[in-house]
């Protein structure tokens, strides 16, 4: 029986509104998100960080005050831990480490180095690579790794778009909220709204694979769907800077669709943990906005959390992956230079 370790990466999220601040400081100082100058970067996180901050403390307090994230984070390891020690009978651990609040990464390898694994996969549970997202938690799980001395053979999974079984799993979901959708209201034409996180526009034009990965994601979701004959349409929500961020917005599409007197199925297709960003900003402002556009019905699918569909779309990943290497999603992303398996190839 051999000892598998696997790390999932998230975003993290504020344990208590003392923390709310400094956890979007962390979030904006990172290089990955505001790509300008160190000093610029620091007197930039704290100002955006300070403006928002009445608002977020407002959002999290409709939360109970701190981020479910971690939570939903911990429940989709243990239910990975079940399902693959009952598939291969080896002895599965799964660790997390988030990006921006506890547990960071150097606490986690050393959780995992204590436990001293044979093999070690990094699994970031975001299925479209970002080096925003993924890109940013995996080279902080390196420098920490090497830090502490972490040698053990490690695959990394950097994507999966539109791995069939993460398709299919949220493809169930997607039909769910359909048929809700149509019981509310009969008869009604729905536009499915698949709405991605928002990036600025020259971070993708640098060569980061992200719109293309949600694209694939979509693609796939919507080709799985049992209710077919629903346009899909592609947004990006959470718009955080003045730059140029990918369009259509989230609250554009929403108000889109009431000009044309369809109803929406919102589909959160970047996140499969709910948080702030379902919860609140999909659940609660855009259906205010949608509310506001005269929007006929507006319902939201469910992210997966730890949906079995999704957990076994998980453990097949894991259960596929090499014994070593930088990549197994089978994700090839020629034409964009920040793509990990596109530079290591190189």
């Amino acid at each position: 029986m051999s000892r598998l370790a696997i790390v999932l990466f998230n975003l993290g999220g504020p344990d208590s509104q003392a923390a709310i601040k400094p956890f979007r400081v962390n979030l904006f100082s990172d290089p990955a998100i505001i790509r300008a100058p160190w000093f610029v970067r620091v007197w930039l996180s704290r100002l955006i960080a300070g403006r928002g901050e009445k608002q977020a403390i407002e959002n999290y307090a409709l939360m109970g005050g701190k981020s479910p994230l971690l939570g939903f984070t911990q429940e989709q390891g243990r239910a990975l831990e079940t399902a693959l020690m009952a598939e291969t009978g080896d002895e599965v651990k799964c660790f997390t480490a988030m990006r921006y609040w506890h547990p960071f990464a150097a606490q986690t390898v050393r959780e995992v180095k204590a436990w001293n694994p044979d093999r070690v996969i990094l699994l970031p549970l975001y299925p479209q690579f970002s080096t925003t997202t993924t890109g940013s938690s995996l080279a902080n799980w390196r420098e920490a790794a090497a830090k502490a001395g972490l040698a053990k053979p490690t695959t990394t999974l950097c994507c999966w778009p539109d791995d069939p079984a993460f398709a299919q799993a949220y493809a169930t979901l997607v039909d769910d909220a359909i048929e809700a959708a149509q019981d509310q209201a009969p008869g009604q034409k729905l536009r499915v709204l698949y709405s991605a996180h928002g990036l600025p526009e020259s971070i993708v034009k640098s060569g980061d694979p992200y719109q293309a990965h949600v694209e694939r994601s979509v693609a796939a979701v919507h080709k799985a769907l049992k209710n077919q004959g629903h346009e899909a349409v592609i947004c990006y929500q959470s718009r955080a800077t003045p730059q140029k961020w990918l369009d259509p917005s989230t609250i554009q599409a929403i108000e889109d669709a009431g000009k044309a007197g369809e109803g929406v199925v919102i589909v959160p297709i970047a996140f499969v943990s709910d948080h702030i960003e379902t919860l609140v900003e999909l659940d609660i402002e855009n259906r205010h906005i949608a509310e506001a556009a005269k929007v006929p019905v507006y319902v939201r699918a469910k992210t997966p959390n730890a949906a079995p569909g999704f957990i076994t779309a998980l453990a097949g990943l894991v259960t596929r992956a090499p014994n070593s290497g930088l990549c197994a999603s089978g994700a090839r992303c020629e034409g964009h230079k920040h793509c990990p398996w596109t530079r290591h190839a190189a």
